[in-house]
């Protein structure tokens, strides 16, 4: 994938009168960043400038009433899979559902007569059942919702976005393999491999087979907003609509940091290759990624390396 203009600049007009749930996560930061009118609403204030609205429970949203909103975005979630998928976890430990089921249903309880007109509730691709989906990969694919606690939990969290749709206009964005820089530990493989590679000075793999649909964040940021100002509601796809190898990535990677990553050659959870179809995505908005994997792998490393700069 080469790179590709953005299209029309985005209108933060929509900032105004729009709020953000989750802005200290992945995600909230950076749509947090792209539109400074736009309100955080949370237990923890994000490091960007945004005014921000302290919530302690999303059972008591009272804090809001001072706050003209129209528009919601929600990016509450955990991404931590390895252990979200656990079979079992200790007494008092959250689970998927605490992350992804129960915050919904607070807060769409408690918006459902507020007047919202444009819901955006971010959820993942790997919903998809990997073994009977066709490449592309479109919204009406077959899932595999069972798989694991985590994967469940997301599946429950779009029942619920279904259910309330009949009082909240909702769009929900299956999002593909997100990655880029942060300061803290995400448990995507090119996040695993930046680490790896500047605290060691090398890294290990699984395998360098599997292709995926890496897309930067900062390009599902610019695409949450495009939809956040569209009339649609329903399911969305959000990807690059192209594969990349993690062998590519790896080779990238050894290049900008003068280091080895070793090919393990091990088992792959997951499907070997997986696309997005974003097709109906593309007909709604006027929108293309603007950085191609080497693009984005490359500015994620050199963002990670600059923080670790002592």
């Amino acid at each position: 994938m080469t790179s590709q203009p953005l299209g029309k600049p985005v209108d933060d007009s929509l900032g105004e009168e729009t709020i953000l749930f989750g802005g200290s996560g992945f995600l909230g930061q950076q749509i947090l960043r792209n539109s400074p009118k736009m309100v955080s609403v949370g237990r923890r204030k994000p490091p960007t400038p945004n005014r921000h609205v302290s919530v302690e429970s999303l059972t008591d949203l009272s804090p809001l009433r001072r706050v003209p909103f129209r528009r919601v975005i929600y990016a509450i979630g955990n991404s931590d899979r390895p252990t979200m998928q656990k079979e079992r976890h200790q007494p008092g430990e959250p689970t998927p559902f605490d992350h992804h089921v129960i915050p919904l249903i607070q807060t769409l309880e408690r918006l459902m007569h507020h007047g919202i007109t444009k819901f955006v509730h971010c959820s993942t691709i790997l919903l998809y059942d990997d073994r009977r989906m066709t490449l592309p990969v479109s919204e009406d694919a077959p899932l595999a919702p069972y798989r694991d606690k985590y994967v469940v939990s997301k599946y429950l969290a779009e029942e619920l976005c279904a259910f309330y749709s009949r009082w909240i206009p909702i769009v929900n964005l299956r999002l593909a393999n997100m990655y880029g820089p942060a300061e803290y530990t995400r448990f995507d493989v090119i996040h695993v491999l930046i680490r790896q590679l500047l605290d060691k000075g090398r890294a290990d793999v699984q395998s360098t087979k599997p292709e995926r649909d890496f897309i930067y964040v900062e390009d599902v940021a610019d695409a949450v907003m495009r939809i956040l100002g569209s009339d649609y509601t329903g399911t969305l796809n959000v990807g690059t609509g192209t594969m990349a190898s993690v062998g590519r990535i790896t080779e990238i990677l050894e290049r900008i940091s003068g280091c080895t990553i070793r090919d393990l050659d091990g088992p792959v959870a997951g499907p070997m290759q997986f696309q997005c179809d974003v097709s109906r995505l593309r007909k709604l908005i006027d929108w293309r990624p603007r950085y191609s994997i080497e693009e984005g792998v490359t500015r994620t490393f050199e963002m990670m390396k600059l923080w670790r700069t002592p």
